[in-house]
This record gives C-alpha cells, sequence and structure tokens, in this order.
C-alpha cells in the first residue's frame, strides 16, 4: 500500500532536517515507540508495540537512511519482525522545501505486512497504516515546532 501527504511547519529547514535525524524527538512521534538508538550514522534499532484491529504486536527491527541529501532529503527504510503477528515492512521519501520562515515536508511511503498482520484484510491495515503515518508526521510538526520555539527563547 502506497501513501502519500505533506506537513506545514513552522520552523526553518535547517531545524526540520536536525529533528529528522534525532532519535529522541522520532522515539517521540512513532506511534508505539518503545526504543530507538543509532547504531551507525545511518542505521537505527528499534523496538515498536502496535495493535492493529484484534492483533497486539511488538516489532523489533531495523531502520536505515538512505539517498542521503542533507538538509533537503532522504530515503527511510525500516523491517520489523512481530513473532506470531508477523513483520512490517516500509519506507517513506522525504523531502524538505522551504516555504518562507516555514518548511513543507513531503512524504511518500510504502508498508508491506505480512503473517497474521496480513490476514487482517487491505482495507484494515490501510487504513491503520495511514492512520499511523498521519499521527507520526502531526506529532513530528508539533515537536519540532517545540524546539524551534524552545531555541527562540533560549
Amino acid at each position: 500500500m502506497d501513501m502519500e501527504g505533506e506537513e506545514r511547519i513552522a520552523a526553518p529547514r535547517a531545524v526540520v532536517w536536525q529533528a529528522l535525524n534525532d532519535a529522541d524527538i522520532l522515539r517521540q512521534c512513532i506511534p508505539g515507540c518503545q526504543s530507538l538508538e543509532w547504531t551507525s550514522p545511518t542505521e537505527l534499532a528499534a523496538a515498536v508495540k502496535l495493535k492493529i484491529g484484534p492483533v497486539s504486536a511488538s516489532f523489533s527491527g531495523a531502520v536505515t537512511l538512505s539517498d542521503v541529501v542533507a538538509p533537503e532529503s532522504y530515503t527511510i527504510t525500516g523491517e520489523g519482525k512481530g513473532g506470531i503477528a508477523g513483520f512490517a515492512k516500509g519506507g517513506a521519501q522525504v523531502t524538505l522545501l522551504d516555504e518562507g520562515p516555514e518548511t513543507l515536508l513531503r512524504y511518500t511511503a510504502q508498508a508491506q505486512v505480512g503473517g497474521k498482520l496480513a490476514q487482517l484484510g487491505s482495507r484494515l491495515i490501510g487504513s491503520s497504516s495511514q492512520k499511523l503515518a498521519t499521527q507520526f508526521f502531526a506529532d513530528f510538526n508539533k515537536a519540532v515546532v517545540a524546539r524551534a520555539e524552545q531555541s527562540v527563547q533560549s
């Protein structure tokens, strides 16, 4: 399933880029994220606990950044295993555009699930994936704006 969207963030592109590469900010914004830590300059280890329909699962896996063009864009991909619940794979191409004092964040994301999760049906998986992506980017927007306001006050 494919998703796309955009968020207008009331912060300069440099601040948004920094937040996109900050494990603490990402951990706060990823729905169900239990841990997120850098393991190399382009890889993170993640643990996420989610409930999709009637299935609750804890996923552990890796997140990789590629095609990095600082401070404009990157591709983020991840794969997690959830035991008997199955697996989840996904990725997003994220692009940042200057819009005066604000930044327009555009994303195109893909998600794929297998195992017990895939048995839930594409409609439920699609709506859940869209909801999780929307929640992440809305929370990310709030976190970046709060950080920008904090740095102005300092």
